[in-house]
C-alpha cells in the first residue's frame, strides 16, 4: 500500500515536525524512519528530556533535531510573524503563549518553511491539532472546510489489498449537503493517491428512497449534488452500507446501479457514523486504519489518535511527509 508514498519520499526529500518529542511512541517511530533515512525529523521538546527518554527506551534519535521552544534563538521572528497572521485577533503576549506549546510552535516551523509538513495528537486532542493548522496554515485556495479521511486496508483471503476510503470520521460533526459534496470531493482525491479507483457511496439507514427522513433527505440531496461536481466518478446515494457493498444485496436494493455493491469509497452523514464505523471496520473487520488524514489545507498536518502505537505513528509519518 505504501509503494507510491515511498517512492515519492525517495524523490524528494521531506522534513516532518513532531509536536510530541519525548512521547516514547514518537521516538521509536523516529528511531525507524531515521534507520530506513526516509525523511529528516524534528522532535520538539526540552532537549534533555527528549533524549533522557530516547535513552530510556533505548531509541537512536541522532540524526533528529530537537526544538525547545523556550531556547528557540528565531523566536521573535515567530511571535511577529503570527501576530500577523493573527490579524489582532492575538496579541503579541497571546502569540508567545501558544509558541511555548508543541502544537502552535511545530504549525509555525511548516508555516515559516521549516519543515514541510507536522504530525502531532499522541497526546494532544484532535482540536488542539486542528486549531493552530486553521489558524496559521489555513485552508487552501477553494477549500471552504477541513475534513478528513481514513484508509482502511487489509488483504483479502486470496492475498489480495483490500483498500477502502472513508470520510468525514473525525472533523466536521454535523456536515451540511454542501459540506458533503465539498467532503466527498476532497475524499475523492485522497483514495486515488492511495490507488483506491473511487466508486463513492453516501450511506444512509435509506437505499434510494426505502426510507424517510430529514437524514435521508440530505444524503440524497448530497448525493445528487455531488454527482453534478464531480461528473466523471461513479457516485450513488442514499445506500444502506449492505448494498453499497454486496452485490448480491444491490441486485434486490438498487438493481443497474454502477456503484452499489462495488463502492470503496464512503461518506457518512455525521461524525457519529463516520467515528463508529471505521472503528468497527478496524477492531472487528480486521482492518488497518490509516488517519484521520486532513483535507483541505495549505500543507500536510495530520492527527494521531492518543490511543496509537509507534507502528501507526511511522505509518502516519509517511503518509504525512508523502503528502507534503
Amino acid at each position: 500500500m505504501f509503494t507510491k508514498l515511498l517512492e515519492a519520499l525517495k524523490a524528494t526529500r521531506r522534513t516532518i515536525v513532531f509536536t510530541e518529542g519525548p512521547d516514547a511512541r514518537i521516538l521509536e517511530a523516529t528511531d525507524r524512519l531515521l534507520k530506513e533515512d526516509l525523511m529528516d525529523v524534528i522532535l520538539i521538546g526540552n532537549e534533555a528530556e527528549v533524549k533522557a527518554a530516547a535513552e530510556k527506551g533505548n531509541f537512536c534519535i541522532c540524526k533528529a533535531t530537537i526544538i525547545d521552544p523556550a531556547t528557540y534563538e528565531g523566536m521573535d521572528e515567530m511571535v511577529a510573524k503570527m501576530v500577523e497572521l493573527r490579524k489582532g485577533k492575538m496579541s503579541e503576549e497571546e502569540c508567545r503563549a501558544a509558541l511555548s506549546k508543541g502544537n502552535y510552535f511545530g504549525t509555525m516551523l511548516v508555516k515559516m518553511g521549516k519543515a514541510d509538513a507536522l504530525l502531532g495528537g499522541a497526546t494532544y486532542s484532535t482540536a488542539d491539532t486542528v486549531r493552530p493548522a486553521l489558524q496559521l496554515v489555513k485552508t487552501r485556495k477553494g477549500a471552504h472546510l477541513v475534513s478528513s479521511s481514513f484508509i482502511l486496508f487489509r488483504k483479502d483471503k486470496d492475498g489480495n489489498d483490500e483498500k477502502y476510503c472513508m470520510g468525514d470520521c473525525a472533523i466536521n460533526i454535523k456536515p451540511t449537503e454542501d459540506e458533503l459534496v465539498e467532503i466527498a470531493s476532497e475524499t475523492v482525491d485522497c483514495a486515488k493517491i492511495f490507488g483506491v479507483d473511487p466508486k463513492v457511496a453516501f450511506l444512509s439507514y435509506s437505499t434510494l428512497g426505502s426510507g424517510k427522513g430529514e437524514d435521508v433527505d440530505k444524503m440524497r440531496n448530497a448525493a445528487e449534488k455531488a454527482k453534478l461536481a464531480m461528473p466523471n466518478v461513479p457516485i450513488e446515494g442514499e445506500l444502506q452500507f449492505d448494498a453499497a457493498v454486496s452485490p448480491r444485496v444491490a441486485q434486490t436494493k438498487c438493481k443497474g446501479s454502477k456503484v452499489a455493491g462495488y463502492a470503496n469509497t464512503f461518506i457518512f452523514p455525521d461524525i457519529n457514523a463516520g467515528n463508529i464505523g471505521y472503528k468497527i471496520a478496524q477492531r472487528l473487520g480486521g482492518f488497518e486504519a490509516y488517519g484521520p488524514i486532513l483535507q483541505g489545507l495549505n500543507a500536510p498536518i495530520n492527527d494521531l489518535s492518543r490511543g496509537c502505537n509507534a507502528q501507526e505513528v511511522y505509518s502516519m509519518a509517511i503518509i504525512t511527509a508523502a503528502l507534503a
